[in-house]
């Protein structure tokens, strides 16, 4: 698959395919035209004697500092040395391909000044797979995500560390010779084009907001599943109780959790029993779900606004052949966004906790304990449901907002950042932590709907149940649930999972 690269067409769906997958992109032929004009405004005004950010002046608190036009390639240079200061681990290789995909498509907007053939080659290291070591941590996400970017920068000029398709970490210049590119020289403005945005918080937070997606999903069929095994109600997904409340998420949530519980022989055999009411975990399942699907909602959204948004510090109108000063570095609607995805998956996560606990607790479900018929012999998912528990307290601090924090940097030219990178950084964490918990409901549901037989689930929840033991078979002696914990998490991330329950699931 070949995308094009416009700056203001790409989804969250393609920067995933680029990240995960195979997909390669190229210069949309109209964003090759802006770029070229931009370039030639900053050509204009590197050969003039005004001054101009970024262009023949220093960075940061150095912004009134001259540089002498010979020296300008250089000043680029030590731009990008001297802000490749992050430490703590390398970024995944996935949120690697994501911000050079970011960064490209911004830079095809055509505000940056850069050079098409500087852009060229981020793109072609992109196709060829060169995929910079980029520390991360070292961004407070204003003036963007300066150190993550300069580390991602220098192996455009042959310097810092990359791999080649998942080869041994290597130097930027062997890495460009085995993919057979050369090394660029840069010119004016380059360095500060490369490195002034806030692509590297984005693409984490990009993907984190994809794997919400498929939580939100997931999260439905798990729902269903505990109802069913828990011989639960289906009538409070009633669409006509949703009508009345009318938010988006929980419309949606209710209308996939009743459909998938149609047509159930277990739900059938309880039709007419004496209780009344579930618990909140099991009738409010549309509510919190819905909720945390419309948080998710404006996350995505707000994310994918920002992916085609130009992001430079100075920026290039080559309308008007100017090069104005802004903000649009600040990460803020970024870490705002990432810190609502956190918040929005932990209620995934809290809710699944207590369905899996009710499935594990004879005293709530008229299962065997801990859904193993040789209990005491047996723990059977005792020790799962701790896990569960586990990650459920510790999602429960990270949805602590990053965003609310904020310190001076670079002389307290800026005095206000956002915290974006870190915000993006908790919500990766975040979107897998809560996927391993709902991995832990998955399996207590569908375990409890094994205890069950000869009564059967519905079609749709079979298809749920089959995938799970495709992967983790039927308890039956104990082992150790980890690896099925893990596998099962893993489906859910990558959506192969909620795929596999069919069409039922929006």
């Amino acid at each position: 698959m070949l995308l094009p690269l416009t700056g203001d067409s790409l989804t969250l769906d393609q920067l995933a395919d680029i990240a995960h997958g195979d997909a390669q992109v190229s210069l949309a032929p109209e964003a090759a035209r802006r770029v070229d004009a931009a370039r030639a405004v900053v050509d204009e005004k590197a050969t003039g004697d005004a001054a101009v950010y970024g262009v023949n002046t220093g960075f940061g608190a150095l912004a009134e500092t001259a540089i002498p036009r010979d020296q300008l390639g250089a000043l680029q240079l030590n731009l990008l040395r001297s802000h490749a200061a992050g430490v703590g681990d390398p970024l995944p290789v996935a949120a690697v391909r994501a911000s050079m995909a970011l960064r490209a498509n911004v830079l095809a907007k055509g505000f940056s000044g850069i050079r098409r053939s500087t852009l060229d080659l981020l793109i072609d290291m992109l196709n060829r797979r060169v995929h910079p070591i980029v520390p991360c941590r070292g961004s407070v996400g204003a003036s963007g995500d300066l150190a993550p970017l300069a580390h991602l920068a220098l192996v455009l000029v042959g310097e810092g560390a990359a791999t080649v398709n998942g080869s041994e970490v290597m130097t930027g210049a062997d890495a460009l010779a085995m993919a057979g590119l050369a090394p660029t020289v840069l010119e004016s403005k380059e360095g500060l084009a490369l490195i002034n945005g806030t692509q590297p918080s984005t693409a984490v937070a990009a993907l984190a907001a994809v794997t919400g997606g498929n939580l939100a999903r997931a999260a439905d069929v798990a729902a269903a599943l505990s109802i069913d095994a828990l011989r639960g109600s289906m009538h409070p997904f009633e669409a006509r109780i949703h009508a009345s409340r009318p938010h988006a998420g929980q419309r949606t949530a209710a209308a996939n959790i009743f459909a998938l519980l149609q047509g159930s022989a277990i739900n059938k055999s309880h039709e007419d029993c004496r209780r009344v009411q579930d618990a909140y975990s099991l009738r409010c399942a549309a509510q919190v779900h819905g909720a945390a699907r419309d948080a998710i909602g404006f996350a995505t959204r707000t994310i994918e606004i920002e992916a085609n948004s130009a992001t430079d510090n100075p920026m290039v109108f080559a309308d008007s052949g100017e090069i104005v000063s802004g903000g649009n570095f600040h990460g803020a609607p970024v870490a705002i966004a990432a810190d609502l995805l956190a918040l929005a998956v932990v209620q995934f996560a809290t809710i699944s906790e207590r369905r899996a606990d009710r499935l594990v607790n004879p005293a709530l479900s008229d299962l065997p304990p801990f859904l193993t018929t040789a209990s005491g012999l047996q723990s059977g998912y005792m020790i799962a449901q701790v896990t569960a528990a586990a990650l459920a307290s510790e999602l429960k601090t990270l949805a602590h907002p990053a965003s609310v924090d904020t310190i001076p940097t670079s002389g307290n030219k800026e005095d206000h950042v956002s915290m974006s990178m870190g915000a993006a950084l908790k919500a990766a964490r975040a979107v897998e932590h809560a996927a391993h918990v709902l991995a832990v409901e998955l399996l207590c549901a569908c375990q409890g709907i094994d205890l069950l037989a000869p009564l059967s689930t519905s079609a749709p929840l079979q298809r749920a149940h089959a995938f799970v033991r495709s992967i983790a078979p039927m308890l039956t002696d104990d082992r150790p649930p980890s690896p099925d914990i893990v596998r099962i998490a893993a489906a859910i991330i990558d959506g192969a999972f909620v795929r596999a329950c069919g069409a039922e699931v929006k």
